[in-house]
């Protein structure tokens, strides 16, 4: 990346304070600590931090900066840029940037399963282009402009994560990105606590097409009863993927403990496909991909290569053999749908005791009583052996499992992750299979680490 500071001034209306209008940039940073020569550095601000505090150490290094205050102290004359909102700065340099590149853009929404999704998408066009995807889950409105400064005129086509909490965020990331294509997964009740409805969810993804016209792509999951309503919608191309609906519709289903397989028809070409990850809902992330491989002339027996050879990123339903047990690490987040999902996952074993290491759902608002019964109630349906709880809102869950019938003896109650470790040692056997899944805010990756390591004692 290459951006002169004059180009930085025109794009974010700023005023320069010192340095030459001349220099050159070549990379941009939000972080002092990793600031590297060249880079330009943006001092953002949030409750618990100020980057203003750090621009002189940024300087040491980089060769400019942003600031929100007149008083900066100058710097060995190199160039110092005043703007009213470092965030919005940030935004507007992306923008700029990203207008430098004619290229298709895809971007990935929906209430779970966007990263998955997003990297089979990638996976199936790596095998014809050149792509730039979504750095890890840099999915925000800081995360997907530090993505799109990683554009290089060696890439054919980008896809990117859009994630989303409340009205107006979708739209400016759209606004940044520029997308031509956009895919949805589904509309759940992530993040109903801001937006009180499922209606309100949809709603708040849909600013990512308001602007979409003729020639111009939508790619929807024709099963889920909130996105169909977007085929109402007059002006860009519709395609729909599904198991009982859709254009591209998946049939001959084989789920696996650990994998899937099912065949889909393409323009009259049966395409057998192979997964090596798990669950119903992996098929429609899959689905999604094949829909955009088509899209983009893809070779039919590529994207099937691309898809068998996937692996998920890092605590997304990774299944781990450790010393006998098995666990499946799925405990990047949580919502209703993708706690089911995992749940239907280790109901498919049936060789080996079941252990649901379950923790709080965040963000349902009035919605999270019902959610956690809910998902307590799906725990007894996937014939669950064992129940741990973690966290005030997962006592729900227990109390969905009992009603629902399971044995009182084989739940366990913990207020944190250190009272379910404890549980844990006592319980655990030779063999068993424990899922451990609860929102990010929870931190369950140290059960995770736990049973790694005592599973070697």
């Amino acid at each position: 990346m290459i951006l002169t500071v004059k180009e930085i001034l025109d794009a974010t209306e700023g005023k320069l304070l010192s340095g030459d209008i001349n220099i050159c940039v070549s990379g941009i940073s939000t972080d002092s600590r990793t600031i590297k020569p060249g880079d330009l550095f943006i001092p953002l601000k949030g409750e618990r931090f100020n980057g203003e505090k750090f621009i002189d150490d940024a300087l040491n290094v980089g060769s400019a900066s942003l600031t929100e205050s007149t008083n900066c102290i100058r710097h060995d004359n190199k160039p110092i840029i005043f703007v009213e909102d470092t965030k919005d700065a940030l935004h507007r340099i992306a923008k700029y940037y990203r207008s430098k590149f004619n290229i298709p853009f895809i971007a990935v929404t929906g209430s779970s399963g966007k990263t998955t999704t997003k990297d089979m998408i990638y996976d199936v066009l790596s095998m014809k282009y050149n792509v730039l995807k979504t750095i890890g889950n840099f999915n925000n409105e800081i995360g997907l402009p530090l993505t799109l400064f990683t554009l290089n005129d060696d890439h054919d086509m980008a896809v990117v994560e859009m994630g989303m909490s409340g009205f107006g965020e979708i739209r400016r990331l759209k606004n940044i990105a520029s997308p031509n294509v956009a895919v949805y997964t589904n509309i759940g009740v992530a993040h109903i606590e801001k937006l009180g409805s499922r209606e309100n969810i949809l709603k708040a993804k849909s600013e990512l097409i308001e602007d979409f016209k003729n020639g111009d792509t939508v790619v929807i999951n024709a099963d889920d009863d909130m996105l169909i309503k977007m085929l109402e919608k007059k002006g860009p191309k519709f395609v729909t993927y599904g198991i009982n609906n859709g254009d591209i519709k998946a049939f001959d289903i084989e789920l696996n403990e650990e994998s899937s397989k099912y065949k889909v028809l393409i323009d009259g070409y049966v395409l057998d496909v192979e997964l090596n990850v798990p669950g119903k809902h992996n098929i429609y992330n899959s689905l999604a991909a094949i829909c955009i491989g088509i899209q983009f002339d893809v070779n039919k027996e590529d994207i099937r290569k691309a898809l068998a050879k996937f692996q998920p990123s890092a605590m997304r339903l990774n299944i781990i053999d450790v010393a006998g047990i098995k666990i499946i690490n799925d405990v990047y987040n949580a919502n209703p749908s993708s706690m089911k999902a995992a749940l239907s996952v280790l109901g498919g074993y049936t060789e080996r005791r079941k252990v649901a290491v379950l923790g709080n759902m965040l963000e349902l608002g009035q919605y999270k009583d019902i959610a956690h019964r809910e998902v307590g109630e799906y725990v007894k349906e996937n014939d669950i052996d064992v129940l741990i709880t973690v966290g005030d809102y997962a006592l729900k869950i227990a109390d969905g499992a009992i009603e629902k019938g399971m044995n009182n003896d084989n739940v366990f109650r913990c207020a944190n992750n250190a009272e379910a470790i404890d549980v844990i040692k006592n319980i655990m056997k030779e063999s068993d299979i424990f899922l451990v899944k609860g929102s990010r805010g929870m931190e369950m990756e140290e059960i995770v680490k736990f049973l790694q390591e005592s599973a070697y004692k």
